[in-house]
């Protein structure tokens, strides 16, 4: 699966990996449930979700706080065609004016025991969680864990990190591994999973279901592939270089035509290229961030990117 991420797994970037990359599935980033309108999903995010046409899965990604708020917003993105559905309990910046959200809601069990029921019974599709294995202690999960089961969730997707570390330390999949043997509810790993020996340890020496990829696929689109045995596991710097000419002369077209100019196109592109994370590619990457239009963005990338 590819991850959702705020901010940078648009529709257009995810139409790229399908056509390219060939994740399984894919998510929305984080679509914002309103508690206090009547269009509980805003009419961009319906319709971006409408249009969506791969064979593969989409799946939203909702958050929110207010079970009878998801519940509408679940069945007005039914309406639309997707029957593929997440909650977002991971996300460590999770308060609304109106209460808790993602991560947050991990602090009262008993309201999202009640919100989980409602949701559930509104879905007529697949139903799933990304969490966070507790708000402040990693061990909450296994006090979390009956309580996802007794709902009817689907398949659990978890980021073995607490809210409080947000993103620091390391994803703790010894913890993934002890909660999927626990448990019947199918688990997906995600966090930290940078590489396809990663990947593949966990898969081969776990009983978790399968691997959802975020900055690692970021950094590395193929790792899909590398991980299925398909590629090598590991490139030299000059595969890295074309790997990313490739993908970079896929995607700048795409954002010209999503976002509002060349601005906003190059801004979204330069956000994408902060997790690029390979050394030797730094100083060129920064050559590209500094660029001011698509044709100088092109022009960086066809000099120090191809082969």
């Amino acid at each position: 699966m590819l991850a959702p991420m705020q901010g940078l797994t648009n529709d257009a970037l995810r139409a790229c990996y399908l056509e390219r990359y060939y994740p399984d599935i894919v998510f929305t980033e984080f679509v914002r449930v309103h508690t206090q309108s009547r269009k509980r999903i805003a009419r961009a995010e319906l319709t971006e979700i409408a249009v969506h046409s791969s064979e593969f899965p989409l799946v939203v990604q909702l958050i929110g706080n207010s079970g009878l708020a998801l519940a509408e917003a679940a069945k007005q993105v039914q309406d639309v065609g997707c029957h593929h559905l997440n909650l977002n309990l991971g996300c460590p910046y999770g308060r609304m004016t109106t209460g808790a959200t993602g991560g947050e809601l991990l602090r009262e069990p008993e309201k999202l025991a009640e919100l989980l029921t409602a949701l559930r019974q509104s879905i007529l599709g697949s139903f799933s969680i990304k969490c966070r294995a507790g708000y402040s202690d990693p061990r909450q999960l296994f006090e979390l864990l009956p309580i996802y089961l007794d709902s009817g969730i689907d398949y659990l997707i978890l980021h073995p990190r607490t809210v409080v570390q947000q993103y620091s330390g390391w994803a703790d999949h010894d913890l993934t591994a002890e909660a999927a043997s626990q448990t019947n509810l199918p688990i997906i790993a995600n966090g930290d999973i940078n590489s396809a020996a990663t990947g593949q340890r966990l898969l081969q020496e776990t009983e978790v279901s399968g691997l959802m990829l975020g900055r690692g696929a970021l950094a590395d689109p193929w790792l899909f592939q590398r991980i299925r045995g398909k590629l090598p596991g590991e490139v030299d710097e000059a595969q890295r270089r074309s790997d990313l000419f490739e993908l970079l002369t896929d995607l700048l077209p795409r954002y010209l035509v999503k976002f509002c100019g060349e601005r906003q196109a190059l801004m979204k592109l330069k956000d994408f290229l902060n997790f690029i994370p390979d050394d030797c590619l730094q100083r060129d990457i920064g050559k590209l961030k500094r660029t001011m239009t698509a044709a100088g963005f092109s022009a960086v990338l066809e000099s120090r990117f191809s082969r």
